[in-house]
């Protein structure tokens, strides 16, 4: 075992040191070359040492590089160093993380890390957290949660008589909703056609003032940090509208919810703490490894509630938070062990400057290109920034292009009717010479 650890321990540090001197993205040979996995099962047993071998001559080169520096593409963190650690730590201890009296070390790192997320993020410290997947699962488990609380509140156990016959509820969300949102509420049977869709302004915010008066039972799904423009709803000024007693407001704050953590740009998740449930992603701005979700209940016995499991063989019993009472899983990864890690390794100000730095990058890449006369479409004030090279064929060409060249990634969109390129900066190890040289590769190509 020490021998094969050593090999794969040595072959993942010399992939991540290589990730500066490659180009981002895979190319058609490295590509082409993963068929050489498609064999049929071999009847006989295989050294492990040749299986590790096959793994990184074939499928290293045919990786995107999203943990290195230069991939700009969706809202992807690289992993830092402590986090890749932990997760192989965490990896060796192959803990089953559901219950506290089995597990008893990964339970209370989780415990001992949500306490800080809720200091961290500035939310309710009473509040019940489970540690998912991702945004999608996070979503999940905070709206099954407001299921569970406004049909209760109508006198209606959705848990023991499912939705069969239960009073409807009414779901309202912003025009700019994403889709994970909407894939939870499908997964719920609330459907993610028949919700009210509100408004937004041009930044893609909701608009408080268009929400029509909802009445119990009634959820409210809020957005803060739209996924192209970065642009945070006022839930403050929602909650205040909406508040009514069998009203639930969620937040979806997949990436945008880590404003909190910054002094100077808190005033971006202003009111989030009114809510009732919020829903966020440590493999985006905590740059944990993937995968690692979020979700935040302020009252943690609705959450229990919806989420809890009980058996005669399970020794569910503990005066110590067990994990499975708050996630949908039972069996379970400890994602929270690298979780504790980035925050025991960070610190407050740590947080803060990966968010505010990371910032900075996007600002810079939205000076540089708005001042060589190409158009910025979004307000930057976050890590997001929207890029038009001109008319919908000239900027996607554009966008193939600058992702053939390998020097860095930035992904597709369309914003409002128009396409665009979309710059997301939220890796810890981006650099102001990774930033200048991709600037230097956009323009040149876009210039073309």
């Amino acid at each position: 075992m020490r021998k094969l650890l050593e090999t794969t321990s040595n072959l993942a540090i010399r992939y991540l040191e290589e990730l500066q001197s490659r180009n981002v993205a895979p190319s058609a040979e490295a590509i082409a070359k993963l068929t050489q996995f498609d064999e049929p099962l071999p009847e006989d047993s295989a050294d492990p040492e040749l299986v590790l071998q096959l793994l990184d001559e074939i499928g290293s080169p045919g990786t995107m590089a999203m943990a290195g520096s230069r991939f700009f593409g969706f809202v992807t963190g690289g992993s830092l160093p402590v986090t890749l650690a932990a997760n192989w730590l965490a990896g060796a201890w192959d803990q089953n993380s559901g219950l506290a009296h089995i597990t008893p070390a990964t339970a209370f790192l989780e415990q001992v890390a949500l306490y800080w997320l809720l200091d961290l993020l500035h939310l309710p410290p009473e509040c019940g957290g489970a540690f998912v997947t991702g945004a999608t699962v996070a979503n999940f488990t905070a709206l099954a949660a407001a299921r569970h609380a406004v049909l209760e509140h109508v006198g209606w156990n959705i848990e023991a008589d499912g939705l069969f016959g239960a009073p409807p509820i009414t779901v309202v969300v912003g025009e700019e909703v994403h889709p994970s949102l909407l894939k939870a509420l499908g997964l719920l049977g609330l459907g993610r056609n028949r919700v009210v869709k509100v408004p937004v302004d041009s930044q893609g915010r909701m608009r408080p003032e268009a929400i029509a008066p909802v009445t119990s039972p009634a959820i409210v799904c809020t957005q803060v940090g739209n996924v192209n423009t970065g642009a945070c709803d006022p839930v403050g000024d929602i909650c205040d509208r909406t508040r009514t007693p069998g009203v639930w407001v969620h937040v979806d704050g997949a990436f945008g919810l880590w404003a909190a953590a910054s002094p100077s740009l808190a005033y971006l998740t202003y009111g989030v703490e009114k809510a009732d449930s919020w829903a966020t992603d440590a493999h985006k701005w905590l740059n944990v490894p993937y995968d690692s979700g979020l979700a935040f209940v302020r009252n943690a016995d609705v959450l229990r509630a919806a989420m809890a499991v009980s058996a005669s063989y399970l020794p569910t019993v503990s005066d110590r938070r067990n994990p499975s009472d708050y996630t949908p899983e039972f069996s379970r990864r400890a994602r929270g062990v690298e979780v504790w890690a980035a925050l025991r390794s960070l610190g407050r100000s740590g947080v803060a400057d990966l968010v505010e730095r990371t910032c900075r990058h996007a600002r810079h890449f939205a000076r540089e290109i708005q001042a060589a006369g190409y158009q910025i479409l979004n307000d930057v004030v976050l890590n997001q920034v929207l890029v038009s090279f001109g008319d919908a064929e000239t900027t996607l060409r554009a966008i193939s292009e600058i992702q053939a060249d390998g020097t860095c990634w930035c992904g597709s969109t369309v914003w409002q009717g128009q396409a665009a390129m979309r710059i997301s900066v939220s890796s810890w190890a981006t650099t102001d010479e990774d930033v200048e040289g991709s600037l230097e590769t956009i323009l040149r190509i876009a210039k073309k």
